[in-house]
């Protein structure tokens, strides 16, 4: 990758110890404050990033610094345009903006961007968000040029991929990964119209997993019906208790809570009930 070349041996050294000093830091202290172990995280993906694509080319927008390589520089502004609308609908309807601008990288495929993350090859992914960088799939690898500004804005990943960014800088990285997702998606139906199909479409039998599994097994469970699952448990707390609420829960979680206290607080019911109601909720719908 190119991002190697033009790196002295100092300069792998130095990140090699600042990396294994923090991962050692970060792992030891786990009472640290939330804020200062996101940052601390952060920090390390920002040097892995840098280092990764210090020869990349690069664009600076209002809100964004753009990496990309030159068979990339076709999409640049497609990618550009698409990451500020996301940045200015998401923000205004989360009522919040992050503290600093973001990283984004665009990967030519599906390879390069899953071997970004140690994934398997064959991993499929439009885009990722990771520690406060956003990771993309150039459009053109998975577009053809007809219609493609308009499916990038309503299929792409930039809507998605930023709202995880905010419910991290919300929440100071204290949330699992069904809410995020959750999150993200009702924001991107609400912004895009876009929405996964339905895993239960054509009358297949329905089935869910509970939120302790959600929570614990999120990625060793099938990803259609944990994304369905986690979008359908948004969807009832705004449906019964109201959208504010979304924003409530996030508040006590960047307090520290954990999702269930949090979630107890801001219903005010036990998790327990609110569990139940939501199984219910799914039966009935």
């Amino acid at each position: 990758m190119s991002g190697i070349k033009g790196f002295t041996s100092a300069w792998l050294v130095y990140l090699a110890l600042t990396l294994a000093l923090l991962g050692f830091y970060l792992s030891k202290y786990t009472t640290l404050p939330g804020q200062v172990r996101q940052d601390i995280f952060r920090f390390m993906v920002g040097q892995e990033t840098k280092f990764r694509t210090g020869q990349w080319d690069e664009l600076q927008t209002e809100h964004y610094k753009i990496k990309y390589m030159n068979e990339d520089k076709a999409d640049i502004v497609l990618v550009a345009n698409a990451a500020e609308d996301a940045y200015k609908s998401v923000s205004n309807s989360m009522g919040q903006e992050p503290g600093m601008d973001t990283t984004i990288v665009i990967y030519p495929d599906s390879k390069s961007l899953a071997a970004s993350f140690g994934w398997d090859k064959n991993e499929k992914a439009l885009g990722v968000y990771w520690g406060g960088t956003i990771r993309v799939l150039a459009p053109s690898a998975w577009l053809s040029s007809i219609g493609q500004e308009d499916r990038f804005i309503k299929e792409g990943p930039m809507v998605h991929e930023f709202t995880h960014l905010m419910v991290d800088e919300m929440t100071g990285g204290n949330y699992n990964r069904w809410w995020t997702e959750g999150i993200a998606q009702y924001m991107e139906r609400r912004i895009t119209g876009f929405e996964f199909e339905d895993p239960f479409a054509g009358n297949r039998e329905l089935y869910y997993y509970t939120f302790d599994n959600l929570e614990k097994n999120f990625d060793r469970l099938d990803q259609s019906v944990a994304y369905w699952e986690s979008l359908k448990a948004v969807d009832f707390i705004v449906d019964r208790y109201g959208e504010e609420k979304i924003y409530e829960i996030l508040r006590y979680l960047s307090n520290g809570d954990s999702m269930t206290k949090a979630t107890e607080k801001a219903l005010g019911t036990d998790y327990k009930t609110f569990s139940g109601d939501f199984y219910q909720y799914l039966e009935n719908n």
